[in-house]
């Protein structure tokens, strides 16, 4: 069954906390809902990303677009495993994103952050 959106009206977690809804208006108007399983969302939300920069990339015809979503903040942490640190960026409407970084890849970032950027690395906004 292919559903074709008009807009997205509600996003829920079910009460035991074992899967999420995405609540729709089709085009013609009509309620819609996918229901997905805990174990599937974190499959749905890998994926999404890399569709909508294909999407963008077809639609514009220049392999070079990719979709950024501006940084309002950025929180690092220490897990008890002292070799890991999550870093959390968020945007300014709230949407956050959280990486582990092993201890190595720490100073790495680190370093590439306060280096100037190589001109082949630098692309146009």
């Amino acid at each position: 069954m292919e559903i074709k959106v008009r807009s997205l009206t509600t996003c829920e977690v079910a009460a035991d906390g074992g899967a999420i809804s995405l609540g729709f208006e089709d085009v013609t108007g009509n309620p819609a809902a996918v229901s997905v399983s805990l174990n599937q969302v974190g499959a749905l939300i890998m994926t999404l990303p890399g569709l909508l920069e294909a999407a963008l990339k077809a639609r514009y015809g220049d392999q070079g677009l990719r979709y950024a979503y501006p940084l309002a903040s950025w929180v690092l942490e220490q897990l008890t495993d002292t070799t890991q640190r999550i870093i959390t960026l968020q945007t300014e409407d709230g949407f956050k994103v959280r990486f582990s970084i092993p201890k190595a890849e720490q100073s790495l970032l680190g370093e590439a952050l306060t280096q100037p950027m190589p001109e082949a690395a630098v692309r146009p906004n």
